[in-house]
Protein backbone atom coordinates (compact mmCIF):
# COMPACT_ATOMS: atom_id res chain seq x y z
CA UNK A 1 0.00 0.00 0.00
CA UNK A 2 1.66 3.63 -0.77
CA UNK A 3 1.34 5.80 1.70
CA UNK A 4 0.32 9.26 0.92
CA UNK A 5 2.81 11.72 2.20
CA UNK A 6 0.54 14.78 1.99
CA UNK A 7 -1.78 13.53 4.68
CA UNK A 8 1.17 13.42 7.54
CA UNK A 9 1.87 17.01 8.71
CA UNK A 10 5.85 18.11 8.99
CA UNK A 11 6.37 17.14 12.19
CA UNK A 12 4.87 13.57 11.83
CA UNK A 13 7.32 13.38 8.79
CA UNK A 14 10.76 14.07 10.35
CA UNK A 15 9.69 12.04 13.53
CA UNK A 16 8.68 8.98 11.71
CA UNK A 17 11.99 9.37 9.09
CA UNK A 18 14.11 9.62 12.04
CA UNK A 19 12.36 6.63 13.90
CA UNK A 20 13.03 4.59 10.90
CA UNK A 21 16.45 5.73 10.34
CA UNK A 22 17.19 4.61 13.89
CA UNK A 23 15.44 1.39 13.73
CA UNK A 24 17.42 0.57 10.42
CA UNK A 25 20.34 1.02 12.11
CA UNK A 26 19.70 -0.37 15.17
CA UNK A 27 18.61 -3.83 13.60
CA UNK A 28 21.86 -3.35 10.55
CA UNK A 29 24.38 -2.88 13.49
CA UNK A 30 22.65 -5.91 15.43
CA UNK A 31 22.96 -7.77 12.35
CA UNK A 32 26.74 -6.99 11.71
CA UNK A 33 27.53 -7.65 15.84
CA UNK A 34 25.96 -10.71 16.02
CA UNK A 35 27.98 -11.93 13.23
CA UNK A 36 31.08 -10.38 14.43
CA UNK A 37 30.60 -12.52 18.12
CA UNK A 38 29.53 -15.70 16.01
CA UNK A 39 33.30 -15.71 14.60
CA UNK A 40 34.76 -14.61 17.94
CA UNK A 41 33.02 -17.24 19.33
CA UNK A 42 33.55 -19.71 17.00
CA UNK A 43 37.71 -18.77 17.24
CA UNK A 44 37.49 -19.40 20.94
CA UNK A 45 35.85 -22.19 21.07
CA UNK A 46 38.17 -23.65 18.12
CA UNK A 47 41.10 -22.42 19.62
CA UNK A 48 40.26 -24.99 22.69
CA UNK A 49 39.51 -27.68 20.01
CA UNK A 50 43.08 -26.99 19.06
CA UNK A 51 44.72 -27.60 22.31
CA UNK A 52 43.39 -30.83 22.34
CA UNK A 53 45.07 -31.29 18.86
CA UNK A 54 48.17 -30.31 19.73
CA UNK A 55 48.18 -32.85 22.78
CA UNK A 56 47.09 -35.42 20.55
CA UNK A 57 49.81 -34.79 18.16
CA UNK A 58 52.28 -34.30 20.78
CA UNK A 59 51.32 -38.13 22.06
CA UNK A 60 51.81 -39.32 18.46
CA UNK A 61 54.97 -37.79 18.45
CA UNK A 62 56.48 -39.79 21.78
CA UNK A 63 58.28 -42.53 21.73
CA UNK A 64 56.65 -45.61 20.88
CA UNK A 65 57.76 -46.86 24.62
CA UNK A 66 54.86 -44.21 26.47
CA UNK A 67 52.32 -44.24 23.51
CA UNK A 68 50.07 -46.33 24.85
CA UNK A 69 50.29 -44.82 28.29
CA UNK A 70 49.97 -41.14 27.33
CA UNK A 71 47.88 -41.28 23.93
CA UNK A 72 44.31 -39.83 24.51
CA UNK A 73 44.58 -38.85 28.10
CA UNK A 74 43.30 -35.12 27.57
CA UNK A 75 42.47 -34.36 31.20
CA UNK A 76 38.83 -34.02 30.16
CA UNK A 77 36.59 -36.82 31.38
CA UNK A 78 33.74 -36.27 28.75
CA UNK A 79 36.31 -37.77 25.96
CA UNK A 80 35.49 -41.01 28.30
CA UNK A 81 31.97 -41.01 28.76
CA UNK A 82 29.45 -42.70 26.09
CA UNK A 83 27.66 -39.88 23.22
CA UNK A 84 28.52 -36.61 24.68
CA UNK A 85 29.56 -34.82 21.99
CA UNK A 86 33.38 -34.51 22.63
CA UNK A 87 35.58 -36.82 20.91
CA UNK A 88 38.90 -37.14 19.28
CA UNK A 89 39.46 -39.26 16.34
CA UNK A 90 43.32 -40.38 15.18
CA UNK A 91 43.32 -42.15 11.43
CA UNK A 92 46.45 -43.34 9.85
CA UNK A 93 46.59 -42.45 6.78
CA UNK A 94 49.14 -44.87 4.69
CA UNK A 95 49.70 -48.64 5.57
CA UNK A 96 47.21 -51.43 4.38
CA UNK A 97 44.80 -51.05 6.62
CA UNK A 98 43.25 -47.74 7.90
CA UNK A 99 44.08 -47.55 11.46
CA UNK A 100 41.83 -45.93 13.30
CA UNK A 101 41.70 -44.79 17.36
CA UNK A 102 39.41 -42.70 19.07
CA UNK A 103 38.07 -41.96 22.20
CA UNK A 104 35.67 -43.80 24.40
CA UNK A 105 32.44 -41.48 23.64
CA UNK A 106 32.61 -42.41 20.30
CA UNK A 107 31.22 -45.95 21.40
CA UNK A 108 32.78 -47.45 18.08
CA UNK A 109 31.56 -44.82 15.70
CA UNK A 110 33.35 -42.50 13.35
CA UNK A 111 33.76 -39.13 12.79
CA UNK A 112 34.11 -37.82 9.15
CA UNK A 113 37.21 -37.10 7.58
CA UNK A 114 36.95 -33.18 5.92
CA UNK A 115 40.28 -34.33 4.08
CA UNK A 116 37.74 -36.58 2.05
CA UNK A 117 35.65 -33.33 1.47
CA UNK A 118 37.62 -31.27 0.01
CA UNK A 119 38.32 -28.62 2.67
CA UNK A 120 40.91 -26.33 2.48
CA UNK A 121 43.40 -25.80 5.81
CA UNK A 122 42.98 -22.32 6.73
CA UNK A 123 46.79 -21.03 7.96
CA UNK A 124 47.50 -22.96 10.67
CA UNK A 125 47.04 -26.26 8.97
CA UNK A 126 43.65 -26.89 10.49
CA UNK A 127 40.24 -27.70 8.88
CA UNK A 128 37.36 -26.65 10.44
CA UNK A 129 33.62 -27.56 9.99
CA UNK A 130 30.28 -28.89 10.94
CA UNK A 131 29.31 -32.20 11.08
CA UNK A 132 26.90 -34.26 12.00
CA UNK A 133 28.02 -36.79 14.94
CA UNK A 134 27.09 -40.54 15.56
CA UNK A 135 23.75 -39.25 17.81
CA UNK A 136 22.73 -36.66 14.65
CA UNK A 137 24.08 -34.04 17.08
CA UNK A 138 25.95 -31.23 15.06
CA UNK A 139 29.28 -30.82 16.13
CA UNK A 140 32.19 -28.26 15.56
CA UNK A 141 35.17 -30.18 14.17
CA UNK A 142 38.54 -29.71 13.48
CA UNK A 143 40.86 -31.95 11.86
CA UNK A 144 44.87 -31.66 11.46
CA UNK A 145 47.32 -33.50 9.20
CA UNK A 146 50.30 -34.66 10.58
CA UNK A 147 53.29 -36.39 9.06
CA UNK A 148 55.74 -38.49 12.15
CA UNK A 149 58.13 -39.79 9.46
CA UNK A 150 58.94 -43.22 9.65
CA UNK A 151 55.39 -43.89 11.61
CA UNK A 152 53.11 -42.65 9.36
CA UNK A 153 50.89 -39.68 8.28
CA UNK A 154 47.65 -39.07 10.28
CA UNK A 155 44.66 -37.19 10.57
CA UNK A 156 43.91 -35.59 14.26
CA UNK A 157 40.28 -34.88 15.04
CA UNK A 158 38.68 -33.18 17.54
CA UNK A 159 35.23 -32.68 18.33
CA UNK A 160 32.47 -30.47 20.47
CA UNK A 161 28.92 -29.73 20.36
CA UNK A 162 28.10 -26.88 18.46
CA UNK A 163 25.21 -26.21 20.72
CA UNK A 164 27.78 -24.62 23.13
CA UNK A 165 28.50 -21.99 20.38
CA UNK A 166 25.17 -21.55 19.93
CA UNK A 167 23.98 -21.23 23.36
CA UNK A 168 26.51 -17.97 23.90
CA UNK A 169 25.41 -16.88 20.37
CA UNK A 170 21.77 -16.43 22.02
CA UNK A 171 22.93 -15.45 25.27
CA UNK A 172 24.49 -12.51 23.25
CA UNK A 173 21.25 -12.11 20.85
CA UNK A 174 19.15 -11.44 24.12
CA UNK A 175 21.60 -9.07 26.11
CA UNK A 176 21.96 -7.30 22.48
CA UNK A 177 18.25 -7.10 21.69
CA UNK A 178 17.48 -5.65 25.34
CA UNK A 179 20.26 -3.30 25.05
CA UNK A 180 19.16 -2.45 21.71
CA UNK A 181 15.53 -1.88 22.57
CA UNK A 182 16.46 0.25 25.42
CA UNK A 183 18.86 1.91 23.18
CA UNK A 184 16.14 2.81 20.31
CA UNK A 185 13.40 4.26 22.80
CA UNK A 186 15.80 6.78 24.12
CA UNK A 187 16.47 7.53 20.62
CA UNK A 188 12.83 7.54 19.44
CA UNK A 189 12.30 9.73 22.56
CA UNK A 190 14.77 12.12 21.94
CA UNK A 191 14.00 12.62 18.35
CA UNK A 192 10.47 13.03 19.35
CA UNK A 193 11.48 15.86 21.78
CA UNK A 194 13.74 17.36 18.88
CA UNK A 195 10.90 17.42 16.86
CA UNK A 196 8.76 19.35 18.91
CA UNK A 197 11.69 21.63 19.79
CA UNK A 198 12.68 22.75 16.12
CA UNK A 199 9.01 22.98 14.93
CA UNK A 200 8.58 25.08 17.84
CA UNK A 201 8.95 28.42 15.76
CA UNK A 202 6.67 27.18 12.84
CA UNK A 203 3.93 26.69 15.60
CA UNK A 204 4.30 30.21 16.33
CA UNK A 205 4.08 31.27 13.48
CA UNK A 206 1.05 29.38 12.77
CA UNK A 207 -0.33 30.68 15.64
CA UNK A 208 0.46 34.01 14.71
CA UNK A 209 -0.98 33.87 11.55
CA UNK A 210 -4.21 32.40 13.17
CA UNK A 211 -4.29 36.09 15.06
CA UNK A 212 -4.18 38.25 11.72
CA UNK A 213 -6.76 36.17 10.07
CA UNK A 214 -9.07 36.30 12.95
CA UNK A 215 -8.33 39.77 13.54
CA UNK A 216 -6.60 40.02 17.00
CA UNK A 217 -3.74 40.74 15.87
CA UNK A 218 -2.93 43.20 12.65
CA UNK A 219 0.47 41.87 11.71
CA UNK A 220 2.55 38.59 12.55
CA UNK A 221 4.52 39.75 15.84
CA UNK A 222 7.65 38.05 17.57
CA UNK A 223 11.24 37.15 16.95
CA UNK A 224 11.85 33.82 14.65
CA UNK A 225 15.31 32.06 13.73
CA UNK A 226 17.13 32.97 10.68
CA UNK A 227 15.37 30.48 8.47
CA UNK A 228 11.98 31.86 9.52
CA UNK A 229 12.44 35.30 10.08
CA UNK A 230 12.70 35.58 5.74
CA UNK A 231 9.03 33.88 5.80
CA UNK A 232 7.38 35.92 8.41
CA UNK A 233 8.41 39.39 7.00
CA UNK A 234 7.26 38.20 3.58
CA UNK A 235 3.97 37.41 5.15
CA UNK A 236 3.72 40.70 6.20
CA UNK A 237 4.50 42.33 4.03
CA UNK A 238 1.68 40.23 2.01
CA UNK A 239 -0.90 41.52 4.39
CA UNK A 240 0.02 45.15 3.55
CA UNK A 241 -0.13 44.30 0.33
CA UNK A 242 -3.45 43.13 0.87
CA UNK A 243 -4.90 45.53 2.87
CA UNK A 244 -3.11 48.53 0.40
CA UNK A 245 -5.42 46.62 -2.52
CA UNK A 246 -8.44 46.83 -0.53
CA UNK A 247 -8.04 50.51 0.31
CA UNK A 248 -7.87 51.17 -3.01
CA UNK A 249 -10.33 48.94 -3.87
CA UNK A 250 -12.85 50.70 -1.22
CA UNK A 251 -12.02 53.95 -2.83
CA UNK A 252 -12.70 53.04 -6.39
CA UNK A 253 -16.08 52.07 -5.11
CA UNK A 254 -16.79 54.67 -3.50
CA UNK A 255 -15.49 57.34 -6.22
CA UNK A 256 -17.41 55.51 -9.03
CA UNK A 257 -20.52 55.59 -6.42
CA UNK A 258 -20.31 59.59 -6.37
CA UNK A 259 -20.08 59.31 -10.42
CA UNK A 260 -23.23 57.72 -10.81
CA UNK A 261 -25.79 59.02 -7.85
CA UNK A 262 -24.51 62.75 -8.76
CA UNK A 263 -25.74 62.76 -12.45
CA UNK A 264 -28.70 60.24 -11.61
CA UNK A 265 -29.77 62.45 -8.75
CA UNK A 266 -29.82 65.61 -11.13
CA UNK A 267 -31.76 63.74 -13.42
CA UNK A 268 -34.48 63.03 -11.09
CA UNK A 269 -34.51 66.52 -9.95
CA UNK A 270 -34.92 67.73 -13.63
CA UNK A 271 -37.80 65.14 -14.43
CA UNK A 272 -39.55 65.93 -11.08
CA UNK A 273 -40.42 69.79 -12.80
CA UNK A 274 -42.69 68.43 -14.86
CA UNK A 275 -45.55 65.89 -14.33
CA UNK A 276 -45.59 64.65 -18.15
CA UNK A 277 -45.22 61.07 -19.60
CA UNK A 278 -41.66 61.30 -20.44
CA UNK A 279 -40.96 62.78 -16.99
CA UNK A 280 -42.32 60.49 -15.26
CA UNK A 281 -41.03 57.61 -17.42
CA UNK A 282 -37.04 58.90 -16.76
CA UNK A 283 -38.21 59.14 -13.30
CA UNK A 284 -39.27 55.52 -12.85
CA UNK A 285 -35.69 54.10 -15.17
CA UNK A 286 -33.68 56.88 -13.32
CA UNK A 287 -34.84 55.15 -9.72
CA UNK A 288 -34.71 51.69 -11.19
CA UNK A 289 -30.58 52.47 -12.76
CA UNK A 290 -29.85 54.02 -9.10
CA UNK A 291 -30.95 50.70 -7.27
CA UNK A 292 -28.82 48.56 -9.70
CA UNK A 293 -25.98 51.01 -9.35
CA UNK A 294 -25.90 50.69 -5.73
CA UNK A 295 -26.90 46.93 -5.86
CA UNK A 296 -23.48 46.30 -7.58
CA UNK A 297 -22.08 48.55 -6.25
CA UNK A 298 -22.56 46.89 -3.28
CA UNK A 299 -21.47 43.42 -4.55
CA UNK A 300 -18.28 44.95 -5.83
CA UNK A 301 -17.42 46.10 -2.63
CA UNK A 302 -18.70 43.24 -0.97
CA UNK A 303 -16.52 41.09 -3.27
CA UNK A 304 -13.52 43.19 -2.27
CA UNK A 305 -13.53 43.24 1.81
CA UNK A 306 -14.88 39.08 1.69
CA UNK A 307 -10.76 38.55 1.36
CA UNK A 308 -9.62 40.96 3.90
CA UNK A 309 -7.41 39.70 6.48
CA UNK A 310 -7.95 40.46 9.89
CA UNK A 311 -11.60 41.71 9.63
CA UNK A 312 -13.80 41.00 12.98
CA UNK A 313 -17.05 42.67 13.91
CA UNK A 314 -18.67 42.90 17.70
CA UNK A 315 -22.31 42.07 17.15
CA UNK A 316 -23.83 43.09 19.81
CA UNK A 317 -22.84 46.81 20.05
CA UNK A 318 -23.65 46.76 15.96
CA UNK A 319 -27.14 45.17 17.13
CA UNK A 320 -27.81 47.61 19.60
CA UNK A 321 -27.17 50.85 17.62
CA UNK A 322 -29.41 49.50 14.53
CA UNK A 323 -32.51 48.04 16.94
CA UNK A 324 -32.03 51.59 18.36
CA UNK A 325 -32.83 53.42 14.95
CA UNK A 326 -35.18 51.42 13.70
CA UNK A 327 -37.15 51.83 16.69
CA UNK A 328 -36.60 55.71 16.80
CA UNK A 329 -38.00 55.21 12.89
CA UNK A 330 -41.13 53.00 13.94
CA UNK A 331 -41.98 54.75 17.87
CA UNK A 332 -45.06 56.10 15.83
CA UNK A 333 -46.48 52.48 14.77
CA UNK A 334 -45.00 51.31 18.90
CA UNK A 335 -42.76 48.74 17.87
CA UNK A 336 -39.81 47.31 20.07
CA UNK A 337 -37.25 45.95 19.45
CA UNK A 338 -35.20 43.34 21.65
CA UNK A 339 -32.20 41.00 21.21
CA UNK A 340 -30.93 37.69 22.79
CA UNK A 341 -27.36 37.86 21.75
CA UNK A 342 -24.33 37.04 24.33
CA UNK A 343 -21.86 39.85 24.16
CA UNK A 344 -18.75 37.48 23.29
CA UNK A 345 -20.20 36.93 19.72
CA UNK A 346 -18.04 38.69 16.76
CA UNK A 347 -18.04 38.10 13.01
CA UNK A 348 -15.21 37.34 11.32
CA UNK A 349 -15.91 39.79 8.45
CA UNK A 350 -16.44 43.92 7.88
CA UNK A 351 -18.57 45.67 9.80
CA UNK A 352 -20.42 47.64 7.19
CA UNK A 353 -21.44 44.28 5.53
CA UNK A 354 -22.15 42.77 8.76
CA UNK A 355 -24.47 46.25 9.52
CA UNK A 356 -25.68 46.42 6.02
CA UNK A 357 -26.89 42.82 6.31
CA UNK A 358 -28.13 43.13 9.39
CA UNK A 359 -29.65 46.52 8.71
CA UNK A 360 -31.42 45.18 5.23
CA UNK A 361 -32.67 42.42 7.64
CA UNK A 362 -34.21 44.65 10.42
CA UNK A 363 -35.40 46.87 8.05
CA UNK A 364 -37.89 44.56 6.16
CA UNK A 365 -38.93 42.86 9.89
CA UNK A 366 -39.64 46.49 11.16
CA UNK A 367 -41.51 47.32 8.45
CA UNK A 368 -44.08 43.73 8.36
CA UNK A 369 -44.05 43.86 12.33
CA UNK A 370 -47.09 44.32 13.99
CA UNK A 371 -45.02 45.43 18.12
CA UNK A 372 -42.28 43.14 18.21
CA UNK A 373 -38.79 42.15 16.34
CA UNK A 374 -36.57 39.97 18.48
CA UNK A 375 -33.07 38.93 17.79
CA UNK A 376 -31.61 35.29 18.72
CA UNK A 377 -28.94 33.16 18.26
CA UNK A 378 -29.84 29.00 17.26
CA UNK A 379 -28.02 26.93 19.87
CA UNK A 380 -26.13 24.03 18.86
CA UNK A 381 -22.90 23.54 15.83
CA UNK A 382 -23.60 25.37 12.62
CA UNK A 383 -22.05 22.90 9.72
CA UNK A 384 -18.42 23.08 9.16
CA UNK A 385 -16.00 25.22 10.92
CA UNK A 386 -17.01 28.17 13.07
CA UNK A 387 -19.89 29.81 12.09
CA UNK A 388 -23.15 31.42 13.43
CA UNK A 389 -27.03 31.52 13.12
CA UNK A 390 -28.98 34.77 13.82
CA UNK A 391 -32.44 34.75 14.06
CA UNK A 392 -34.68 37.74 13.43
CA UNK A 393 -38.37 36.96 14.38
CA UNK A 394 -41.42 39.32 14.04
CA UNK A 395 -45.02 39.02 14.49
CA UNK A 396 -46.10 40.24 11.23
CA UNK A 397 -48.78 38.65 8.91
CA UNK A 398 -45.49 35.89 7.25
CA UNK A 399 -44.96 34.70 4.21
CA UNK A 400 -46.98 31.77 2.44
CA UNK A 401 -44.65 28.88 2.02
CA UNK A 402 -44.73 29.49 -1.84
CA UNK A 403 -43.66 32.71 -1.62
CA UNK A 404 -40.43 32.47 0.75
CA UNK A 405 -37.95 31.52 -2.19
CA UNK A 406 -39.52 34.22 -4.32
CA UNK A 407 -38.85 37.11 -2.23
CA UNK A 408 -35.46 36.19 -1.94
CA UNK A 409 -34.56 37.03 -6.09
CA UNK A 410 -33.43 39.94 -7.48
CA UNK A 411 -35.95 42.93 -7.54
CA UNK A 412 -38.69 40.87 -6.50
CA UNK A 413 -41.57 42.38 -3.97
CA UNK A 414 -45.02 40.96 -3.06
CA UNK A 415 -46.61 43.72 -1.96
CA UNK A 416 -45.89 47.34 -4.33
CA UNK A 417 -47.33 49.37 -1.76
CA UNK A 418 -44.63 48.77 0.57
CA UNK A 419 -41.71 51.37 -0.24
CA UNK A 420 -38.24 49.77 -1.16
CA UNK A 421 -36.47 48.05 -4.47
CA UNK A 422 -36.96 44.49 -3.54
CA UNK A 423 -32.86 44.23 -3.78
CA UNK A 424 -32.14 44.03 0.57
CA UNK A 425 -33.06 40.69 0.86
CA UNK A 426 -30.78 40.05 -2.50
CA UNK A 427 -28.29 41.50 -0.92
CA UNK A 428 -27.92 40.13 2.13
CA UNK A 429 -27.95 36.65 -0.09
CA UNK A 430 -25.44 37.70 -2.03
CA UNK A 431 -23.57 39.18 0.79
CA UNK A 432 -24.02 36.10 3.18
CA UNK A 433 -22.60 33.41 -0.03
CA UNK A 434 -19.51 35.81 -0.31
CA UNK A 435 -18.56 35.00 3.05
CA UNK A 436 -19.55 31.72 3.19
CA UNK A 437 -22.97 31.41 4.54
CA UNK A 438 -26.65 31.65 3.39
CA UNK A 439 -29.95 33.27 4.29
CA UNK A 440 -33.40 31.13 4.86
CA UNK A 441 -36.64 31.80 4.90
CA UNK A 442 -39.01 30.15 7.45
CA UNK A 443 -42.15 30.64 10.29
CA UNK A 444 -41.61 32.48 13.12
CA UNK A 445 -42.46 31.07 16.53
CA UNK A 446 -44.10 34.52 17.24
CA UNK A 447 -46.07 34.12 14.27
CA UNK A 448 -44.66 36.64 11.56
CA UNK A 449 -41.33 35.78 9.29
CA UNK A 450 -38.28 34.38 10.98
CA UNK A 451 -34.94 35.10 8.75
CA UNK A 452 -32.03 32.53 9.50
CA UNK A 453 -28.39 34.54 8.54
CA UNK A 454 -25.66 32.33 8.91
CA UNK A 455 -22.13 33.40 8.67
CA UNK A 456 -18.63 33.16 10.02
CA UNK A 457 -17.62 33.57 13.97
CA UNK A 458 -14.58 33.32 15.73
Amino acid sequence: MVLKSHRYSLGARLFLSAAFCCVLILVLAGVGLTTFYRRSAERGFDERLSVYIKQLVADLAAPPETERQTIGDLGEPRFDLPLTGWYWQITRLDGERPNVRASRSLVGGQLPKLLDQSIAPNSRGLRESYVSGPDDRLLRILEREIDVGEDGRFTVAVAAPADEIEGDIQDFRFALAMTFLLLGIALVASTLVQVRFGLRPLVRLRAAVGLVRTGESPRIAGQYPPDLAPLASELNELIDANHEILDRARTQVGNLAHALKTPLSVMMNEAGTDDGQLPQTVRTQTAIMRDQVQYYLDRARAAALSGALGGVTEVVPSLDALLRTFMKISQDRDITGSHMVPPSLRFRGEKQDFEEMLGNLLDNAFKWANSTVQVSIAEGKIGEGEKMALLIDDDGPGLPDDAMAEVLKRGRRLDEAMPGSGLGLSIVVDLAKLYGGELTLQRSPLGGLRVRLVLPSI
